[in-house]
Protein backbone atom coordinates (compact mmCIF):
# COMPACT_ATOMS: atom_id res chain seq x y z
CA UNK A 1 0.00 0.00 0.00
CA UNK A 2 1.26 3.43 -0.48
CA UNK A 3 1.81 5.35 2.71
CA UNK A 4 1.21 9.33 2.50
CA UNK A 5 4.37 10.98 4.23
CA UNK A 6 6.94 13.58 3.13
CA UNK A 7 8.37 11.28 -0.15
CA UNK A 8 5.05 12.10 -1.70
CA UNK A 9 5.78 15.81 -1.43
CA UNK A 10 9.57 15.09 -2.85
CA UNK A 11 7.43 12.99 -5.55
CA UNK A 12 4.95 15.77 -6.38
CA UNK A 13 8.03 18.25 -6.31
CA UNK A 14 10.09 16.54 -8.46
CA UNK A 15 7.22 15.44 -11.08
CA UNK A 16 6.50 19.09 -11.52
CA UNK A 17 10.33 19.86 -11.94
CA UNK A 18 10.48 16.93 -14.40
CA UNK A 19 7.49 18.43 -16.30
CA UNK A 20 8.90 22.55 -15.91
CA UNK A 21 12.47 21.39 -17.13
CA UNK A 22 10.73 18.60 -19.79
CA UNK A 23 8.93 21.56 -21.16
CA UNK A 24 11.49 23.71 -21.29
CA UNK A 25 14.44 21.54 -22.75
CA UNK A 26 12.49 19.34 -25.13
CA UNK A 27 8.57 19.96 -26.12
CA UNK A 28 8.97 23.58 -26.15
CA UNK A 29 11.99 22.85 -28.80
CA UNK A 30 10.07 20.19 -30.41
CA UNK A 31 6.54 22.02 -30.74
CA UNK A 32 8.49 24.93 -32.13
CA UNK A 33 10.55 22.85 -34.67
CA UNK A 34 6.98 21.09 -35.35
CA UNK A 35 5.64 24.89 -36.02
CA UNK A 36 8.77 25.85 -37.82
CA UNK A 37 8.17 22.97 -40.03
CA UNK A 38 4.17 23.44 -40.56
CA UNK A 39 4.83 27.03 -41.52
CA UNK A 40 7.63 25.81 -44.39
CA UNK A 41 4.95 23.41 -45.52
CA UNK A 42 2.20 26.19 -45.59
CA UNK A 43 4.75 28.20 -46.95
CA UNK A 44 5.79 25.72 -50.13
CA UNK A 45 2.19 25.33 -50.47
CA UNK A 46 1.49 29.03 -51.42
CA UNK A 47 4.72 28.88 -53.54
CA UNK A 48 3.11 26.28 -55.30
CA UNK A 49 -0.60 27.43 -55.35
CA UNK A 50 1.13 30.62 -56.93
CA UNK A 51 3.39 29.25 -59.42
CA UNK A 52 0.36 26.77 -60.67
CA UNK A 53 -1.72 30.11 -60.98
CA UNK A 54 1.75 31.61 -62.52
CA UNK A 55 1.61 28.95 -65.21
CA UNK A 56 -1.69 28.39 -65.82
CA UNK A 57 -2.12 32.18 -66.99
CA UNK A 58 1.10 31.58 -69.20
CA UNK A 59 -0.51 28.86 -70.45
CA UNK A 60 -4.15 30.72 -71.20
CA UNK A 61 -1.95 33.51 -72.90
CA UNK A 62 -0.03 30.84 -74.71
CA UNK A 63 -3.24 29.35 -75.79
CA UNK A 64 -4.45 32.61 -76.98
CA UNK A 65 -1.16 33.89 -78.97
CA UNK A 66 -1.77 30.32 -80.70
CA UNK A 67 -4.97 30.74 -81.41
CA UNK A 68 -4.27 33.78 -82.69
CA UNK A 69 -1.56 32.79 -85.06
CA UNK A 70 -3.77 29.38 -86.17
CA UNK A 71 -6.04 32.39 -87.39
CA UNK A 72 -3.71 34.44 -88.76
CA UNK A 73 -2.34 31.50 -90.24
CA UNK A 74 -5.48 30.50 -92.37
CA UNK A 75 -6.37 34.12 -93.05
CA UNK A 76 -2.82 34.03 -95.34
CA UNK A 77 -3.95 30.80 -96.66
CA UNK A 78 -6.81 32.29 -97.73
CA UNK A 79 -5.19 35.37 -98.98
CA UNK A 80 -2.92 33.21 -100.83
CA UNK A 81 -5.94 30.35 -102.58
CA UNK A 82 -8.02 33.99 -103.66
CA UNK A 83 -4.69 35.31 -105.01
CA UNK A 84 -3.62 32.27 -106.70
CA UNK A 85 -7.23 32.44 -108.19
CA UNK A 86 -6.87 35.44 -109.68
CA UNK A 87 -4.07 34.97 -111.24
CA UNK A 88 -5.36 31.66 -112.61
CA UNK A 89 -8.71 33.63 -113.70
CA UNK A 90 -6.53 36.14 -115.20
CA UNK A 91 -3.99 33.75 -117.15
CA UNK A 92 -7.50 31.99 -118.40
CA UNK A 93 -8.65 35.31 -119.64
CA UNK A 94 -5.80 35.83 -121.57
CA UNK A 95 -5.65 33.14 -123.07
CA UNK A 96 -8.79 32.55 -124.02
CA UNK A 97 -8.65 36.31 -125.62
CA UNK A 98 -5.29 34.59 -127.69
CA UNK A 99 -7.68 31.73 -128.86
CA UNK A 100 -9.38 33.42 -131.78
CA UNK A 101 -6.47 35.09 -132.80
CA UNK A 102 -4.41 31.85 -132.78
CA UNK A 103 -7.83 30.14 -134.50
CA UNK A 104 -7.88 32.70 -137.47
CA UNK A 105 -3.60 31.96 -138.19
CA UNK A 106 -4.89 28.57 -137.84
CA UNK A 107 -7.05 28.23 -140.24
CA UNK A 108 -5.43 30.76 -142.90
CA UNK A 109 -2.41 28.61 -142.40
CA UNK A 110 -4.51 25.45 -142.77
CA UNK A 111 -6.17 27.18 -146.16
CA UNK A 112 -2.83 28.25 -147.39
CA UNK A 113 -1.59 24.16 -147.08
CA UNK A 114 -4.90 23.04 -148.36
CA UNK A 115 -4.77 25.40 -152.01
CA UNK A 116 -0.99 24.41 -152.00
CA UNK A 117 -1.51 20.90 -152.05
CA UNK A 118 -4.40 21.48 -154.54
CA UNK A 119 -1.72 22.55 -156.40
CA UNK A 120 0.79 19.70 -156.11
CA UNK A 121 -2.22 17.26 -156.25
CA UNK A 122 -3.72 18.56 -159.49
CA UNK A 123 -0.26 18.71 -161.67
CA UNK A 124 0.06 14.86 -160.14
CA UNK A 125 -3.08 14.00 -160.92
CA UNK A 126 -2.88 15.17 -164.52
CA UNK A 127 0.38 13.85 -165.22
CA UNK A 128 -0.56 10.21 -163.20
CA UNK A 129 -4.30 10.19 -165.44
CA UNK A 130 -1.89 10.97 -168.52
CA UNK A 131 0.78 7.90 -167.74
CA UNK A 132 -2.59 5.72 -166.71
CA UNK A 133 -4.28 6.48 -170.02
CA UNK A 134 -0.93 5.75 -172.32
CA UNK A 135 -0.33 2.63 -170.62
CA UNK A 136 -3.83 1.29 -171.00
CA UNK A 137 -3.83 2.12 -174.85
CA UNK A 138 -0.23 1.52 -175.04
CA UNK A 139 0.64 4.30 -177.01
CA UNK A 140 1.89 7.97 -176.04
CA UNK A 141 -0.78 10.92 -175.46
CA UNK A 142 1.87 13.63 -175.69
Amino acid sequence: MVSLDYSLGIQIINFVLLIFILNRLLYKPLLGMIDKRKQTLADSETEIRRLRETVEHQMAAYEAKLHLAKAAAVEEKNEIIRRGAEEARAITDAVRAEIPELMEQFHARMGQEIDAAKKILTGQSQKLSIEIAEKVLGRSLR
